[in-house]
This record gives C-alpha cells, structure tokens and sequence, in this order.
C-alpha cells in the first residue's frame, strides 16, 4: 500500500465553511483574550509586585478544569457541542466585561482579580473540552492534523499580536481597555457560530454518567499512546509551561524592560509557536509523529535553560523563539495524535482528560514556580524546569516503541485516509 505523503498544504481545513466560520471568530476572540493575559499579568505585578500572586492567579484559572475537566469532557460527548459553544462564549463574554468595568472605574482589587480568575476557571472546565472537540468534528478525519495545526497558528498569531498591542495600550490608556476589548471580540465569535449550519443533534442519554467516566479513563489507562501522551503533557505543565507567568518578573526585574518588554518577550514566544504550528498543519498522516514530540520536548527544555541564562532583551526574545517552536511542536503534535486516533464517541473526554493535564495542571507548575521565584529567583526557576523537560523527552523516546507496536498491532492507522498534496 502507498504510504501517505507527510507534507500537504496547511489551509485545507478552511476549505470547510464552518471550520472556516470558526477560525475567523476564533482569531479574533484569541487577540482579545491574550491581550488580557498580558494586561492582567501586568496590573497583578504592578498593583503587588508579587510573583507569588501571579501563580496564585493562575492556580484559580487552571485549578477548577484540573479539579472537573473531565466532566466537562463528558458534557461534550453527550450534548449538542455547537449549543455548549454558545453557552460558554456568552459567560467569557461577561468575564472579561466585569473585569473591564471594574478597572476602568477604578474599583479593581486583587482580590477582584483573584475573585474573576477563579470565574473564568469554571467557565474553563466546559469551555476548553467542548472548543477542542467542536472545532475538530467540523472537518473530515482526515483533515484534523490541518484543523489542529491551523487552530494552534491561530493561537500564537494571537499570542504575537495581542501582547504587542496590549504593550502599547497599557503604556498609554492603561489595563482596562485591553479587557475591554476583549469583551467586545466576543460578540464576533457569538455571530459566527450563529452563521455555522450545524446539524441538530439530540442529546446522548441512556447511559450512566459514572459508568461514562469510567470508559474514558479506562481508555486512557489502556490505550500506550493515550497514556503516554498524557503523562508527557503533566510533565510539561508543571516544569516547563510556567515560564509565562514568569516573564513579567523577566520583563520588569531581570531585564529591565517595562511593559513594552513584556509585550516583546510574548510575541516572541508567539512568534516560534506560530512557525511550529504551521510546520504540523503540513501534516497529511501521524506516521512518525511521535519522535517528532520527543525532539520538540527536548528543544523546549534547552530553549527555557538559554532562557534561564540570558540577561539581554535581545538573547531573552531568540531563546523564547525556540521555546515557543519548541513548546507547540510538542503539545500541538500530542493534541493531534489523541484526536486522529480516538473514537468520536469518546472524543470529548479524550480532549478533557488531555486538556487536564496540559492545562490543569499548570496549576501546580504555577505555584511551584511562583514560590521559587520568590526564593531563589525567576532565572533559576526556569532552569529547573528545563532540566525536567529534558529528562521528560528522553523518557518518552523511550516509550516510543510500545507505542509504534501497539497502533501496528491495532490497525489504527491502517486505512489511514491519503489526503491528495
């Protein structure tokens, strides 16, 4: 049988009007919201100086999906996902507004800030699980790998441009505006889904929700490289992902470089995501997937040590390049191989239990590092989690033949669908 051709075009997944509808709201909804990532980060350092409270607004963020994730996985799975979406924007929509009304009349505190954060991670249990499994079933099978890659392209053009844009606002009219207009972005995503022509499906009852957990980490447990993807992911998240609630600490005390540096160091992670991105939206197979996780895990783990090392704005922006190559290939390559080769039915919760890790649990990461910082100081936090992603990619390259026999042996890949380049 001829084998598929790894390279295709990256666009082809827009050639679906829905994926299409998705990527346009979703593009813009991303600038928004990594705009107030920024200005958030930002008004907690500037109003504290703490990077402790810095973790400590991430642990509210992340800690409720690490807590009920799957549970959101497995709303996903049983109901309309096109519904949930709606229900989900619509109260991001009123975070992000709350926040900005507040900071724009001057009554912000940290413990309004702390208060949202923890807000947002309740939305996040739902919102994460159903966004990952909707967007996906808008395309074929076989165009996943562009849906993938695309979406996490549009995440880091994000990640370039709003940090840049809110660098410049926060400097000039302050922190409300950016959350501003990210409340705004959201009405767009409302009117895209809106034009989506979706199927109604009823929802899936008939089975009991305990024995629906069970399935799916049973599956997980079971399946080599569900199991080993997932135990790579809570690696990653915990040593080596919070690196970004650290760069504000980078930006104001190591490198001296305000606002408008913090802006810079974002988009320069943005700027090696969105070529990483692109790079796996190429993709037209799995095949040989794996070892391409393993040598993106250990360029993200050297990536953070140079990091770790540079006193220079300029050096701290090209070690960020490499780390967000690095960082995406990685976890974007994960993502795409869990969703080629898992069952629609159980998809959601697939998503969710991966979501868990990759997301969730930055909330330990988060913590750790901000208390490390406290102690011994950003740069050496960063290292240390370097070394640990390094010896995580090391671990994984040897999971990989275990992994290679098991979808032999199952015929996951065999038909795999030939995509024309």
């Amino acid at each position: 049988m001829t084998q598929p051709s790894v390279i295709g075009s990256p666009w082809r997944a827009l050639g679906h009007r829905n994926f299409a509808l998705f990527f346009t709201g979703h593009g813009l909804s991303l600038c928004g919201t990594w705009m107030q990532s920024m200005a958030q980060a930002w008004l907690i350092y500037r109003l504290t100086g703490s990077p402790f409270l810095l973790g400590l607004a991430e642990f509210l963020a992340r800690g409720p999906l690490l807590a009920f994730g799957l549970l959101g996985g497995l709303l996903a799975d049983r109901w309309p996902r096109h519904r949930l979406m709606f229900v989900t924007q619509m109260l991001l929509l009123c975070h992000a507004g709350a926040l900005a009304v507040l900071t724009l009349s001057g009554a912000i505190t940290v413990k309004w800030i702390m208060g949202l954060a923890f807000f947002q991670g309740v939305i996040t249990i739902l919102e994460v699980p159903v966004r990952q499994s909707f967007f996906t079933s808008l395309v074929p099978r076989a165009d996943i790998p562009s849906a993938i890659g695309l979406n996490s392209s549009l995440f880091n053009s994000a990640r370039i441009i709003g940090p840049s844009i809110a660098g410049v606002l926060v400097g000039t009219v302050g922190e409300g505006i950016c959350f501003l207009l990210n409340a705004v972005s959201f009405v767009v995503v409302l009117g895209c889904l809106a034009a989506m022509k979706i199927d109604v499906t009823e929802p899936r009852d008939g089975q009991d929700a305990v024995a629906l957990l069970k399935e799916g980490l049973r599956y997980a447990w079971h399946t080599p490289h569900v199991r080993a993807v997932l135990a790579l992911a809570t690696l990653l998240s915990v040593a080596a992902m919070p690196f970004s609630t650290l760069l504000p600490v980078f930006a104001g005390d190591v490198l001296k470089s305000g606002p408008d540096g913090l802006g810079l160091l974002m988009a320069a992670t943005g700027i090696g995501a969105l070529a990483g991105a692109l790079r796996l939206a190429r993709r037209q197979t799995v095949r040989g997937l794996g070892a391409s996780i393993a040598r993106a895990t250990a360029l993200f783990g050297g990536s953070l040590i140079a990091l770790a090392a540079s006193t220079h704005l300029w050096l701290s922006m090209l070690a960020l390049v490499a780390v967000g190559f690095g960082m995406v290939s990685a976890l974007a390559a994960c993502n795409t191989l869990l969703q080629s080769l898992a069952p629609d039915p159980l998809r959601g919760r697939v998503v969710s239990l991966y979501a868990t890790a990759s997301l969730g649990c930055t909330v330990f990461g988060s913590l750790l590092a901000g208390s490390a910082a406290t102690y011994l100081g950003a740069p050496l936090a960063v290292a240390a989690g370097g070394g640990v992603t390094l010896v995580a990619a090391a671990w994984f390259w040897k999971q990989l033949p275990a992994i290679r026999r098991h979808i032999r042996e199952s015929g996951l890949l065999s038909p795999e669908p030939v995509i024309p380049s």
